[in-house]
């Protein structure tokens, strides 16, 4: 399947030719390394919020660190996106490492990037191969939503694709609306497992947080203590009261 697309205008680029065909099983994929040891915690915690929530069905795909792929004009291009969503895909894979829109399922409805510190390709809009990030899911892949995270200071940009073009938008306490999702994405600072700091997090329209699974437990377990300690004053009373009627030289039985 091929679609064509005009270029962002500039001397270097031509128009791009687009085929969308999988990779065939024998593809070497490149690795790229982590270069933010926060990344594995983030992205992890944001499918675990879905998860626990009961968000999640067999056919959407949740990934990190793997290809999104795609042939412009005649060579293969592959991004390794910190997070992606998409919506439906024809096959379930567990163990899938590559992804190629339209031929195996949905354009990614979200993509997500987390700043490093090392050379902020997340902006990268280099026009020509190997392209950057930024145009590569903006011009080539047309990805509705792209989201770069700052993991250190809790900052959160999110772009929507307005005629082709991402355009920053601003909300209410920073939380953004994603409408494949149904839910709110934003910023929150706290403790998980070892990592203490900012979070990337899910709200539902109510505004209600997507709890993660030591949150889920620990509330569980909280409103058992409560409600053993509403069972444990009420018992406290019963007996006050008994010891009173007995008082009065009435048994509490023959009531």
């Amino acid at each position: 399947m091929a679609t064509t697309f005009p270029s962002q205008p500039s001397r270097l680029t031509k128009e791009l030719e687009i085929i969308w065909e999988p990779l065939p099983p024998d593809f070497v994929l490149p690795d790229e390394p982590v270069d933010n040891i926060a990344q594995p915690f983030l992205a992890f915690a944001l499918r675990e919020a879905l998860e626990i929530a009961g968000l999640i069905v067999a056919t959407m795909l949740f990934g990190t660190d793997f290809g999104l792929c795609t042939q412009v004009n005649g060579q293969t291009v592959i991004k390794a996106p910190d997070w992606v969503y998409v919506p439906r895909v024809n096959t379930v894979m567990n163990d899938r490492r590559s992804y190629t829109p339209y031929t195996e399922g949905d354009l990614p409805a979200l993509v997500m990037e987390f700043l490093s510190d090392t050379d902020g390709t997340e902006y990268s809009t280099r026009p020509i191969y190997p392209y950057g990030k930024w145009y590569f899911y903006e011009q080539i892949l047309q990805v509705p939503h792209y989201v770069i995270f700052d993991p250190y200071q809790g900052l959160i940009e999110f772009y929507q694709l307005v005629e082709g073009r991402y355009q920053l938008l601003e909300a209410p306490e920073n939380r953004y609306w994603v409408e494949s999702l149904q839910l709110f994405l934003g910023v929150w600072h706290g403790t998980k497992a070892e990592r203490t700091g900012y979070w990337l997090r899910w709200w539902d329209s109510s505004g209600n947080l997507l709890l993660w699974g030591k949150e889920k437990l620990d509330r569980a377990q909280a409103e058992k203590a409560q409600l053993q300690q509403q069972a444990l004053i009420a018992a406290q009373r019963a007996d006050q009261l008994a010891a009173q009627l007995r008082a009065l030289g009435i048994e509490p039985e023959q009531i």
